[in-house]
């Protein structure tokens, strides 16, 4: 019981493990995050509708999006996607997610949307399209390694179009400021969220002041296996996010402190950055 404790607090090197998979494909954690993005009201999984619309019209306004290809990496069940086919784009949405994807599908099989969904992991995702705009919505950047990362920005420049442009919002080094070590451990811990069954978890926050991440790292506690989820988090500042575009081909067109155009602002927990390829 002690060796197991002494594991269950251990703290990894930065980006040393990767389960995105054990989170996105279980089908039960799978569909707890798509309730969690279907509830318009609470920022969890997707930010709230409201948000989600006033972001939409300015995305429309400032790509001029009409008759454009959008890759939307990232798309959960097509909230922005649909929105912006709604606007005339024509949208290629890629997530992990089975759950999140059928029910895109279904929505736009509905509306005649001119969405294709992807099941895949979009650091695998290949395709011989060309885009003008690839978004990547919900700080998703932040959970990638710095060589996933780079990986995924090269793949960017790789598929769009000549001077098109990428949108993504990131974590910054005031809400890394904001963060805190802390161990929790609670009986069905997220309120069921992990198992329909009866479970422990653990939860060890982790803050890694050189390199501006923190991890949450959740142990399951179940009667017939322990599963170990890491939750990275990559917090930035400016000059740091636009050396890591720079470096991929990139030239950084603007700072905004959200994905719906709002004017920067230092001491914002998040800000979103407008590139275009070079």
């Amino acid at each position: 019981m002690f060796e197991e404790l002494e594991r269950i607090n251990e703290r990894p090197e930065p980006f040393q493990f990767y389960t995105a998979r054990d989170l996105w494909t279980d089908p039960y954690t799978s569909r707890q995050m798509l309730a969690f993005h279907l509830n318009e009201s609470i920022d969890v999984s997707s930010r709230n509708a409201a948000f989600i619309d006033r972001s939409v019209e300015w995305v429309a306004s400032r790509f001029e999006i009409g008759g454009k290809r959008i890759a939307d990496f990232g798309c959960g069940p097509g909230l922005y996607a649909g929105r912006l086919a709604r606007h005339g784009a024509n949208v290629t949405g890629i997530d992990f997610s089975a759950s999140s994807i059928a029910y895109a599908r279904e929505v736009a099989a509905r509306e005649g949307l001119n969405i294709n969904y992807i099941q895949q992991n979009y650091l695998d995702f290949e395709t011989e399209d060309r885009f003008d705009l690839m978004l990547m919505i919900m700080c998703d950047f932040c959970a990638l390694s710095p060589a996933q990362r780079n990986g995924l920005l090269r793949k960017f420049h790789g598929i769009l179009k000549p001077g098109g442009m990428v949108l993504l919002d990131v974590y910054s080094l005031a809400a890394f400021d904001q963060k805190e070590e802390a161990t929790s451990y609670e009986e069905n811990q997220l309120g069921g969220f992990w198992s329909p069954d009866r479970y422990y978890g653990f939860l060890n926050t982790f803050k890694y002041e050189d390199e501006k991440v923190v991890l949450d790292k959740y142990t399951i506690v179940e009667a017939e296996r322990i599963r170990t989820i890491y939750n990275w988090l990559q917090h930035f500042s400016p000059e740091d996010l636009e050396r890591e575009f720079v470096d991929t081909g990139f030239t950084v067109q603007g700072l905004y402190s959200d994905v719906a155009g709002t004017p920067y602002e230092p001491e914002s927990g998040e800000f979103a950055v407008v590139a275009a390829k070079a």
